[in-house]
Parts: structure tokens; sequence; C-alpha cells
């Protein structure tokens, strides 16, 4: 009876040995299973918040890219617009692998079709370029003949006056707007007067075989929406009348058309309104022509 007791005091303690080992097998596995799922969440919020801080930086340069161009590109808008939405769809998804995979799948893709768009953007800044430069060498060419054409209508005044009158220089082409300066030394128009850093001045100087070759100067004036003259804003006497001026533009005349660009900076900030834009010799006003700062 005494070994039939022992026996089944052993059996107990073994049983319990048992259940004990797998109570504390079972909490081990358990904790490791917690463990496992917190350090899988931590990871997929880690990669959620890459994504959204890609999809925001996409989005920066779409509005780099659409506030360079003087009127807004739908394609590039709608694209912007798309990124935005899913930005916001983001925000509230859940955090499981699979919608993590599907997020960022849809980034890749928006991804080459940014790339796609901005190659084409590119291509066309640089053929309304060439288009632009095309206008301007027409310009020029008028200009020119209408230079030349003035000179044998006045052959027929007394040689004094021919000389008086003809030996001049005109400009042709002016055009000014509103530039970003970035560090690299880029410029970038805008219409934007709050992004505006300087105001870019560009002209033709029309060939005129009367005047001759050596140091010119004329003289550029910028007045803003409000009557202020920018720049130097200093006095020169035009045709015997006193005129503010931002600056004077000098250049060495070689008895050719030579095309000019000048930058005039603010005191301040930029108006928003209509801009003036005049250039002088001293003896008239030569050129005249207007633009507006948003």
């Amino acid at each position: 009876m005494e070994n039939s007791g022992n026996s089944s005091n052993t059996a107990m303690k073994i049983a319990l040995a048992i259940l004990v080992a797998l109570f504390v097998g079972t909490g081990f596995y358990t904790s490791k299973l917690y463990n496992e799922k917190k350090e899988t969440e931590a990871t997929l919020i880690k990669e959620k918040q890459q994504v959204m801080t890609d999809l925001s930086t996409m989005a920066k340069q779409y509005d780099i890219v659409i506030g360079e161009n003087e009127a807004a590109n739908k394609d590039l808008v709608e694209a912007r617009d798309r990124i935005q939405g899913l930005m916001d769809s983001l925000k509230v998804s859940q955090n499981s692998v699979a919608s993590l995979w599907s997020y960022k799948k849809k980034f890749m893709m928006l991804q080459e079709e940014m790339d796609a768009l901005l190659t084409e953007n590119d291509k066309l800044k640089i053929e309304n370029s060439l288009l632009a430069t095309s206008l301007d060498s027409t310009n020029v060419q008028l200009a020119e003949r209408k230079v030349f054409s003035d000179s044998l209508l006045i052959q027929n005044n007394e040689i004094s006056n021919v000389l008086e009158n003809a030996a001049v220089l005109q400009t042709v082409s002016l055009k000014a707007f509103g530039v970003i300066e970035r560090s690299s030394g880029k410029l970038i128009p805008t219409e934007r007067a709050s992004r505006s850093d300087k105001i870019r001045v560009c002209y033709t100087v029309a060939k005129n075989t009367l005047v001759g070759t050596g140091d010119k100067e004329l003289y550029v004036q910028v007045t803003d929406s409000k009557g202020n003259v920018l720049g130097a804003n200093e006095q020169v006497t035009v045709g015997g009348e006193n005129v503010n001026y931002s600056l004077i533009s000098k250049f060495n005349y070689e008895s050719r058309s030579l095309n000019i660009c000048e930058f005039v900076s603010p005191k301040g900030d930029f108006n928003e309104g209509r801009y003036t834009v005049n250039v002088y010799n001293t003896k008239e006003l030569v050129s005249t022509t207007e633009f507006t700062l948003k």
C-alpha cells in the first residue's frame, strides 16, 4: 500500500511539472508573437510614413513646375490632384502589408507618370523658346528695314538734319517680366509678385549705319503700379526734360543688331499690378512696354 501511494504522488508531480512547463512555454510563445506583432506594426508605420513623404515631395515638384508656367497645364494639375487624393487615402488606410504594397505600386505608377509629364513640359518650353527667338529675329529684320527706309526718306532733307535726327539708336522687341533666381543662377520667369526676385528687361538695339561704333548708353525706366521708379531712381535730361531712370544700359555698338538684357531689383517687395518699362536715349523715348505681376 505504501508503494502504491508513493507511485501516485510521483505521477502527480510529473503531471504538475508537465502542466507548468506547458504554461511557461505557452506564455513564452504568446509573448514572442506579441513582440513580433509590435515590430511588424512599427515597420509598417515607418514604411507608410516614407511613402507619405515621397508623395509629398512629388506634389511639391508639381507645384514648382505648375508655378513656372504662365498658363496652367491641365495634365500637370490633374496629376498633382491624383497625388493629393492618394495621400488623403493613405492617411486613413489600415497598417497592413497588402494595403501598403498597394499604395507603393500606385506611387511607382505616379512616379513614371511624373517623369513623362515633366519631360514633355521641358520639351514644350524649349519649343516655345525657339518660337520666341524666331519671332524676335523677324522683328529685328523688320526694324532694320524700317531704319533703312527712314534713312532713305530723310535724304530729301538737309544733310545736317539727317545726321542729327537719324543718327540715334532705336530699340525693338522690348519685353520685361519677373524672374525667380535660383541659387544655381538659373532664372525662371514668373507672373507672381510675391515670387519675383528681379525684373528682367530685354530688348534689341537695331542696326543703324548712321550711328558710329563704340561705347553707347540707353536709359531704362521701370515703374510699378503705384508709379514708383524702381532701381537707381536717378535723373537724366532727355530732350530738355528730366527723366528718372532705373538703370543705365551700357554696351559696345559695332554697327549691327545687338541683344541686351538687364535686371532691376526692388528696394523692397514687388507690388501687384501693371508695370511700365521705357527705354530712352538722350533725345527721346525709343521704346515702351507693359507687363503685370499678380
